[in-house]
């Protein structure tokens, strides 16, 4: 069935139970037909959650900015999420589990906004934004049963965002085509800051687009997790450590 507005606030309520109870929910899709705005319609809500009850945005991260993914779910444009203090976890830290329903952890770019993005101008170049990139790894944890979602379903769950570390922030450089390592425990996945839609800074513009599309605010200090550069692996009681040529590594440990 379509979606009004109290449809839109029980899926609200479901994915915000979900993150809070640390339990999974069944496929949005399968009780109602939801578009790609309602699907930001419902993440804008599930984040004015998690600010109500004190968290603030501190930052956004970019999905689906692997061709070959694009390819998989059909799609030709890369989806935003939203970035809050509680999800920060400090470069090195502990990381409780319990926190989390199915954590799978991936190796990232980061870029730091040194000031505002002006969206309305439509000659804004957001590359003379940005003052700093770093290594960063991301913890996503689709609040979804059996990892089992559609397009619409992972955009309204606010991207599976759960946590995300940052190494040492390094002067702004030119970042494509480094080799990226990731260890979890004893599982190694390989990768290249390329696999970020040919080059990281491409996800820098293309944010750029998504955040006039959907009305979301770029500002000064704030955090760009530009993509993955690796396939997810599992998150495990283990030590995970990303390391990207040429810009250091970070690392956290999961604990139970």
């Amino acid at each position: 069935m379509l979606l009004d507005m109290i449809d839109t606030d029980r899926l609200i309520d479901r994915l915000d139970c979900a993150q809070q109870t640390v339990s999974d929910t069944r496929s949005l899709a399968d009780s109602h037909e939801i578009d790609i705005d309602d699907a930001y319609r419902i993440q804008n809500g599930v984040v004015s959650r998690r600010l109500g009850r004190g968290e603030s945005i501190i930052g956004v991260k970019l999905g689906f900015t692997s061709k070959a993914k694009m390819a998989q779910m059909g799609i030709s444009d890369v989806i935003v999420g939203q970035l809050t203090d509680a999800m920060q976890i400090g470069d090195g830290d502990d990381v409780d589990l319990a926190r989390f329903i199915h954590p799978k952890i991936e190796p990232e770019i980061a870029y730091r906004l040194a000031r505002d993005v002006d969206l309305a101008d439509p000659s804004v170049d957001i590359e003379s934004c940005v003052d700093a990139v770093a290594p960063a790894m991301e913890i996503i944890d689709s609040r979804y049963r059996d990892f089992r979602f559609t397009y619409t379903d992972v955009v309204a769950d606010n991207t599976s965002a759960a946590g995300f570390a940052i190494g040492q922030w390094r002067p702004i450089e030119e970042v494509n085509n480094r080799t990226v390592r990731l260890e979890m425990g004893e599982r190694i996945a390989l990768g290249s800051t390329a696999a970020i839609l040919g080059n990281p800074v491409r996800a820098l513009h293309a944010l750029v687009d998504m955040a006039r599309r959907r009305t979301i605010a770029l500002r000064a200090g704030q955090v760009i997790l530009a993509g993955a550069a690796a396939a997810a692996v599992p998150m495990t009681a283990d030590t995970a450590m990303c390391h990207i040529v040429g810009l250091g590594g970070v690392s956290v440990k999961g604990t139970k």
